[in-house]
């Protein structure tokens, strides 16, 4: 077998969010949190064990790992083939397979309307 490591996707790789399991508030690494003048960039492994929730105040332990935010979903040497798709968002990628049903649709219900 391969002594290679297990490749990680781009989402894996980018730094994750993590949501508050009590109010929904979501701590964005690349954000950071104003309230406690906590820098932009600042992973939230790396946030004090004293640190607390900006909206209800519950503690580090109460959050969970919802991963990366806007990061593609695949791997850095796949992101040049195909179309552009590649290089989108697990969202876009949802906007546009669902617009595109969409459009179909009032293309389909469109043709009624013809005599």
């Amino acid at each position: 077998m391969s002594d290679r490591p297990p490749e990680l996707t781009l989402a894996d790789q980018a730094p994750a969010n993590y949501e508050c399991r009590s109010c929904g508030y979501v701590y964005d690494p690349s954000k950071g949190d104003s309230k406690t003048n906590t820098p932009a960039g600042t992973p939230f492994e790396e946030l004090p064990e004293t640190w607390r929730c900006p909206v209800c105040g519950v503690r580090r332990s109460q959050f969970i790992n919802i991963g990366a935010k806007d990061a593609p979903s695949g791997f850095q040497e796949n992101l040049s083939y195909g179309f552009g798709v590649n290089r989108l968002t697990p969202a876009q990628k949802n906007i546009l397979i669902f617009g595109a049903l969409a459009l179909g649709f009032v293309f389909f219900i469109s043709l009624y309307g013809l005599n």
